[in-house]
């Protein structure tokens, strides 16, 4: 009885220990986040490009293709492209849907995106976030800048500033953008510095700014 208590006594004060630990670190993520200010010369990003659709047209491919086409994994072939670029009219290219793409968000119908292009004649698949970043190669625009981002995990939230704005300059784009993780669901800003020649990315995190405790909102 000794040992059960003892053990019992030990595995609650660990508990107890983690909870204070993570709710420091909390307090601390916050703190430093109340502190930050954003820079004046960063703008507000346009609410229309935190909807990721709607950003594929904006996209310089790195290499010169005939024809290319952003498609979901729907089974209704109209309803999975996403995006098509001008194609002449001679062509078409009617290929397999692959087994796994980027931004994957479920198991099934309609859960991840690919690239389908046309080079020389051939068909060539870009299904993954590093092939998607291979396709997208210089980084020309904002949007391209962001659809980066997002193969990494980060994303827009243009209600806030922390979040929602950015800079451009010759050598880089630098957003503010936000991550969300976990359950309870927890929102993290961070700077994002994005090389436009390399598509290099940093990052450092301005604290966490909103969680969720179910797990449903965020």
């Amino acid at each position: 009885m000794y040992w059960n208590n003892s053990l019992s006594y030990i595995c609650t004060g660990n508990t107890f220990s983690m909870k204070l630990i993570i709710a420091f670190s909390l307090i601390l993520s916050n703190l430093l986040y109340s502190q930050a200010k954003v820079p004046d010369d960063y703008k507000k990003i346009p609410d229309i490009l935190d909807t990721v659709e709607y950003l594929y047209p904006f996209i310089v491919p790195d290499k010169d293709y005939a024809y290319w086409r952003v498609l979901s994994n729907d089974l209704d072939y109209e309803k999975a492209i996403i995006y098509e670029s001008q194609a002449p009219d001679f062509m078409t290219i009617n290929e397999p849907v692959p087994e796994r793409g980027f931004f994957q968000k479920c198991i099934g119908n309609n859960c991840f995106s690919y690239v389908l292009a046309c080079k020389n004649e051939r068909s060539v698949y870009f299904s993954n976030e590093q092939q998607l970043r291979d396709f997208i190669g210089t980084v020309d625009n904002l949007p391209e800048a962001i659809l980066l981002a997002k193969t990494y995990g980060y994303s827009v939230d243009t209600t806030n500033r922390f979040t929602g704005t950015y800079k451009i300059e010759d050598r880089h784009i630098s957003m503010y953008l936000m991550q969300s993780k976990g359950c309870p669901a927890v929102k993290e800003s961070f700077l994002v510095k994005i090389n436009r020649r390399t598509g290099k990315i940093e990052a450092k995190s301005n604290g966490i700014y909103a969680k969720d405790e179910n797990c449903s909102s965020l």
